[in-house]
C-alpha cells in the first residue's frame, strides 16, 4: 500500500467531496477542520503521512481543542469530519484501520448563553484599549454580532462606510449587517493605524501580514478575558450578549434574527428567555453598548 502524506489525502478527500456535488462552501469547512488535525499531527506530534495516524494521535487533538477554548459543540462537529475523512480513505483502500472509529463525540447540553454585564464588556474594552487590532474585534463582535468565523473570513471589499457585507459560507446566506459609531471607529482606526497597506485581501492579519484564524482570535480574547478578570465568558459570549441587549432595547425579534444571520427565526427566540423586562421600544435602530 502507497503512503500517502496527509496533505495528499486531504486532496483525495475534496475531489471526492467535489465529485459528489457537494457545495464548495462545505469542501471548504470539511477542508479546514482536517487541515486543523494536519497542523496540530505535525506540529505537536511529528506525524505528516497517514501511517503515523493512531488513536492516541486523534485523542490529543480532541483535547488540544477543549484545551484551548473550543466547545464540545465544536469539538464533536470537528470531530465529525474526521470521522468522514477516515471513512472515505478506508473505503478508498487507502488505510486498513480507521484510527477516529473509537474516538467518542463529547458531550454537550445547549448551555443558555452568558451574557456580559456592563461593568464586564467596559472592562473588557480598557483591557484592550491599547491593542487596536483587538479593540476593533471586540467591536464587531459586541456592536455588531459578528462571529468568530466572520471575522476571520472578512475581506476588505466587504466593509463600507456604515455597514459590512457577510459573504455566504457553510450553511449561513450573505447579509448585510450595520455598523453603529463605536464599531465604525475602531474598525477604521485598525485598517487606518495598524493593518495599512499590507498585501492580502482579509482585514484582519498578522504582524507577518497572514490571515488571522479563528483560533488565534479566539486565543487574543481569551487573553483579555483574563487581564478583564472576567470570569466563565467564552468569544461567542460577545456575540450573545449583543442579541440579548438589542432585544432588551425592544428591537424587533426579525430584524435583529437577520442582523445576526440566524437560520430561524426560533434561534432568536430562545434568547427571550435571558430578559427579565422589555425596555420601552425604539423602533428597529440596534442599540450601542
Amino acid at each position: 500500500m502507497t503512503v500517502l502524506s496527509l496533505s495528499e489525502a486531504l486532496n483525495k478527500f475534496g475531489n471526492s467531496l467535489a465529485s459528489r456535488g457537494k457545495s464548495v462552501n462545505t469542501i471548504v469547512a470539511y477542508k479546514g477542520d482536517i487541515n486543523q488535525l494536519i497542523g496540530f499531527l505535525s506540529s505537536k506530534c511529528s506525524i505528516t503521512t497517514l501511517d503515523g495516524v493512531s488513536a492516541g494521535s486523534v485523542e490529543s487533538f480532541k483535547k488540544d481543542l477543549s484545551d484551548n477554548g473550543y466547545t464540545a459543540k465544536s469539538v464533536s462537529r470537528k470531530l465529525n469530519s474526521i470521522k468522514n475523512f477516515f471513512s472515505f480513505l478506508r473505503s478508498e483502500g487507502l488505510v486498513t484501520i480507521d484510527p477516529s472509529s473509537e474516538i467518542k463525540h463529547p458531550k454537550y447540553e445547549n448551555e443558555a448563553p452568558k451574557i456580559l454585564k456592563p461593568i464586564e464588556y467596559r472592562s473588557l474594552r480598557d483591557a484592550c484599549r491599547n491593542d487596536i487590532r483587538a479593540t476593533a474585534i471586540v467591536e464587531l463582535m459586541l456592536q455588531a454580532g459578528l462571529r468568530i468565523k466572520e471575522i476571520e473570513n472578512l475581506k476588505l471589499e466587504q466593509v463600507s462606510e456604515n455597514e459590512i457585507v457577510i459573504e455566504s459560507y457553510e450553511s449561513h446566506s450573505e447579509r448585510i449587517v450595520p455598523l453603529n459609531n463605536s464599531a465604525k471607529q475602531a474598525l477604521k482606526r485598525y485598517i487606518t493605524d495598524v493593518r495599512g497597506e499590507s498585501k492580502g485581501k482579509n482585514v484582519f492579519i498578522t504582524k507577518t501580514g497572514r490571515v488571522l484564524l479563528s483560533r488565534n482570535i479566539r486565543s487574543l480574547l481569551n487573553r483579555y478575558f483574563n487581564k478583564a478578570d472576567i470570569k466563565g465568558i467564552k468569544v461567542n459570549d460577545l456575540r450573545n450578549t449583543f442579541i440579548v441587549y438589542q432585544l432588551k432595547s425592544g428591537v424587533p425579534i426579525d430584524v435583529v434574527s437577520q442582523v445576526v444571520g440566524h437560520k430561524r427565526i426560533s434561534t432568536t427566540e430562545k434568547y427571550l428567555e435571558l430578559i427579565d423586562n422589555k425596555e420601552e421600544s425604539r423602533g428597529i435602530k440596534l442599540r450601542e453598548l
